[in-house]
């Protein structure tokens, strides 16, 4: 009792921070072409030499040199670092540093999905900040302003693009470090649907639930306000009209862009309303087996919202109600679970892994838990005991 009253306390103390700290937003080019837009803003501020942090996915498919070739029109020098894998390491970080350094770079354009933006972020700080990363890692420990970074999300789920978070892991021991600091919001970004034409349907559903996990769990946090839950419901109403969509015809640009928007918006309300155990149960499950962020998370998504009942009964029905359409059940909290598991089967989306092995659940329950109460405002308090069957839920 004593530790959830603590637990409580801290909590409470992140949302008066939230609301009385100014969190910045990136000035946002939107739209096919913003690239462009970006592009040549960046010259207009007086830059010269970019350090492009991607990924050898996106150089291989020809988008870096895309990027590359529209940012030389301006005058920029380009630099391309690729090493960028899923789930970053301390290495890729330390590496992009010294190509930042070698080419005598001046700001950093992150092109990818959540692990580039926050490969970038992390490296801009590290330009600014001459510490060790884990030194870097919590809460407002970035303390000088890092070099300047812009970011083109080229997936429509992490929200990084808004987001004042960067998960790196630590090579050694496989467990993602967060940096949290209002300084990692990039300066600019820009939502260029055209640049997701081709992502497979596969990717592209696993990031539309990352986006979704975001919305729903600010949305439920005891951190939220009135302007998240705004936020938080935009970017759900848009995730359930178009993901289906997006993925069944890939090409379909408006849906594309749509996309953007909803996972812009899911950033903007987790950054200040947080999140919850669904994050630290993919967080861990991502370090253990390697599962990528987006299914990890819709994996936890609704064995958790499932056990947070009915804390969050009213908040469910709120939102079954704004996607209800006349004629249609009665909102409740069940009828949004059915709506979720019904999205899930549009997008083919897998609810449980065969890679999760019941021996690691102890060992697993102890990480979620750790991560869970000393960082997210969750709605309700979960046991080890109560962790390890909701993990056996998420098996196969």
């Amino acid at each position: 009792m004593l530790k959830r009253l603590l637990y409580r306390g801290y909590t409470n103390g992140l949302k008066i921070a939230a609301y009385m700290l100014p969190f910045p937003k990136p000035t946002l080019f939107s739209g096919p072409g913003s690239i462009n837009d970006l592009c040549e803003a960046i010259a207009g501020l007086g830059f010269k030499r970019l350090l492009l942090v991607t990924d050898e996915g996106l150089v291989r498919i020809g988008i870096a040199e895309q990027v590359k070739e529209n940012a030389q029109a301006f005058g920029l020098d380009v630099c391309v670092f690729s090493e960028v894998k899923p789930d970053p390491t301390y290495d890729q970080v330390e590496n992009g540093l010294a190509a930042y350094l070698d080419w005598e770079c001046d700001a950093i354009l992150a092109l990818g999905g959540g692990s580039a933006m926050d490969c970038g972020k992390v490296i801009a700080a590290k330009v600014t900040n001459k510490r060790a990363i884990k030194k870097l890692a919590g809460l407002f420990r970035v303390w000088r302003t890092p070099a300047p970074l812009f970011v083109i999300p080229t997936t429509s789920g992490t929200g990084s693009e808004v987001t004042i978070v960067a998960v790196v892991s630590d090579p050694d021991t496989h467990l993602k470090t967060p940096l949290i600091d209002p300084k990692l919001v990039p300066l600019m970004a820009a939502l260029d649907a055209k640049l997701l034409i081709g992502l497979p349907a596969k990717i592209t559903a696993d990031t539309g639930i990352d986006a979704l996990t975001h919305a729903v769990e600010a949305y439920v946090s005891r951190n939220a306000t009135q302007e998240t839950r705004a936020y938080s419901l935009a970017a759900i109403k848009l995730i359930f009209q178009y993901l289906p969509q997006v993925v069944e015809q890939g090409s379909d640009v408006e849906a594309r862009h749509k996309m953007l928007m909803a996972s812009y918006y899911a950033g903007l309300a987790f950054t200040k309303a947080s999140l919850g155990y669904v994050h630290a149960f993919a967080h861990n499950l991502g370090a253990k087996y390697g599962l990528p962020h987006g299914m990890a998370n819709g994996i936890a998504l609704l064995p958790v919202l499932r056990f947070s009942l009915p804390e969050i009964e009213p908040q469910l029905k709120a939102l079954s109600e704004a996607l209800s359409v006349h004629g249609e059940s009665e909102p409740s909290a069940q009828d949004l679970l059915n709506r979720i598991e019904a999205l899930y089967q549009a997008i083919g989306f897998e609810k449980t892994s065969d890679v999760i092995q019941s021996a690691d659940t102890e060992e697993l329950a102890t990480l979620i838990l750790k991560e869970a109460h000393w960082n997210y405002p969750v709605p309700k308090f979960m046991d080890g005991l109560e962790c390890t069957q909701l993990l056996a839920e998420m098996r196969s």
